[in-house]
């Protein structure tokens, strides 16, 4: 089957556009060296003309000038629904390397990330924390040093807190775990509720965390899957860790199957996948490529063979989490090439790179 790289809508961080050109008023003398005015309608419309082109240009050298002054950066926040989900926000470029802190700083309540979160997202650490310093072992153990007023939140945020933190620094490739200090005094466990912290907090650890009596921790696997969700205009996706009863020969297929049966909880998380949609063949990974192949239940219009880009966008995001997937592969029984929605045809296999970045979780 043919496939070809799949193309995205991709939001520019900022577009600068440099006009050029001038407008001159030409003046001219008659033989008795009078002046010749232009018509007063003419003169009003080319000095309007003027002023209009240059607060154009004014405006989008302004545009230029404060884009390379920022950079991209992905914060966790909870959402509506109180859930920790990305968001990638344009942050002022640091005075230094201190990426890491800056990250942290924009995490706090009433902190400078008040004016750029979007609607219906909170900021999650307690108001007036201060990054006092980080330092970032050898092993990947990035030990956080804040100030007391850390401890000046609910119990029954202590959660959302560690995950925010966690899931913000760990987007750094040289950061795995973190630990805390509160002025200098390292916690083996969270102030208020007691959560153990001493070994470190990973993405080991999971995040939105979903218990369920039906089965046993002991023998399961928790997986994190990505699930759609929307605020007013804003489509993010939000991570989801689920204990599922797997043995490391059924991993993929077990996670497709929770994708299909969807969160499972009432959120504005959104159920992407037909019902009826099932695996024909078992995954396999060749060459850290996933290769799925589904029943045509998947489809969003058989007639034309197009997969909907949700559909796609959660198996990718889901499946290559585990740093084993680079890529996905989707086939469909007795479909040859598959389409995306735009009716552009999927000739390779799917990574997280070919997803625009601010989408990437």
């Amino acid at each position: 089957m043919k496939k070809r790289r799949i193309l995205l809508p991709i939001i520019p961080v900022s577009l600068a556009i440099v006009l050029t050109g001038c407008f001159q008023g030409e003046q001219s003398l008659n033989n008795k060296n009078e002046e010749i005015d232009p018509p007063k309608e003419n003169a009003e419309a080319v000095n309007n003309l003027e002023n209009a082109t240059k607060g154009e240009k004014n405006a989008k050298d302004e545009t230029a000038e404060n884009s390379a002054n920022t950079v991209s950066r992905q914060l966790y926040l909870l959402d509506a629904n109180g859930m920790v989900a990305s968001q990638t926000l344009e942050l002022p470029v640091p005075d230094s390397k201190e990426v890491a802190a800056q990250s942290l700083e924009y995490l706090v309540k009433g902190g400078p990330v008040a004016q750029l979160l979007p609607t219906g997202f909170q900021a999650v650490l307690p108001q007036g924390t201060e990054i006092l310093g980080l330092n970032l072992k050898d092993n990947g153990t990035m030990i956080v040093n804040v100030s007391k007023d850390f401890k000046n939140y609910k119990a029954e945020n202590e959660a959302e807190i560690l995950q925010a933190m966690t899931y913000t620094l760990t987007q750094f490739d040289s950061v795995n775990t973190i630990k805390l200090e509160i002025n200098g005094k390292p916690l083996n466990a969270m102030p208020v509720n007691g959560t153990p912290i001493g070994d470190g907090y990973s993405r080991a650890n999971g995040i939105n965390l979903v218990q369920s009596d039906a089965v046993d921790l002991m023998q399961s696997k928790p997986v994190t899957l990505f699930f759609p969700a929307v605020q007013d205009k804003n489509h993010y996706f939000v991570p989801v860790t689920k204990y599922l009863n797997v043995s490391d020969e059924d991993l993929y297929s077990s996670m497709v199957q929770a994708l299909v049966e969807g969160p499972g909880f009432s959120t504005n998380l959104q159920h992407v996948f037909n019902e009826q949609t099932e695996l024909v063949t078992s995954p396999s990974v060749n060459s850290g490529v996933l290769e799925l192949k589904f029943s045509q239940s998947v489809l969003k219009n058989s007639d034309k063979a197009v997969i909907p880009d949700k559909v796609m966008e959660t198996l990718v995001r889901t499946l290559t989490g585990d740093g084993t997937v680079e890529a996905v592969e989707v086939q469909v029984e007795n479909v040859e090439t598959l389409f995306n929605e735009e009716g552009e045809p999927y000739t390779e296999p799917v990574t997280t790179q070919m997803l625009t970045p601010a989408k990437r979780l």
